[in-house]
């Protein structure tokens, strides 16, 4: 492919992975560096995102864990927690791989990601999470 269709191809993956949440990074880095905006939708989605050995859902986890994990991610962590509900994740898995990611990343972490996606939910209208023990 060339660098237009892998742009092309990222982008569909984007949209049906992250849909508008997406495309708002994509459009926020335009003015200042439009080439790290192709990047993300070429490779990290394009190539990244669209393999097959992982599915959609199994990636926003993964993703999921590394933003708690890296901290200060908060703008990627409410992109990637609709992006988690967009491929059929529940409020409740995700905040349980929130609540798994303090053994790994720290308490603090996973407080600031579980907040995030606290807001994403309310955002989306969605039931708050009921302890499961």
């Amino acid at each position: 492919m060339n660098r237009g269709d892998r742009y092309e191809h990222g982008l569909k993956v984007l949209n049906e992975v992250d849909g508008e949440a997406g495309q708002r990074v994509v459009d926020s880095l335009a003015a200042v560096s439009p080439e790290l905006g192709h990047q993300v939708v070429a490779w990290a989605f394009g190539d990244m995102y669209a393999r097959p050995e992982l599915s959609p859902r199994d990636r926003q986890l993964v993703t999921l864990g590394v933003l708690t994990a890296l901290g200060g991610c908060e703008i990627e962590l409410d992109v990637h927690v609709n992006g988690a509900l967009n491929v059929g994740l529940t409020t409740t898995e995700i905040a349980e791989a929130l609540l798994h990611s303090a053994v790994y990343a720290g308490i603090p972490r996973s407080i600031n990601a579980t907040l995030v996606a606290k807001k994403v939910f309310t955002e989306r209208g969605l039931p708050p999470v009921q302890n499961l023990s």
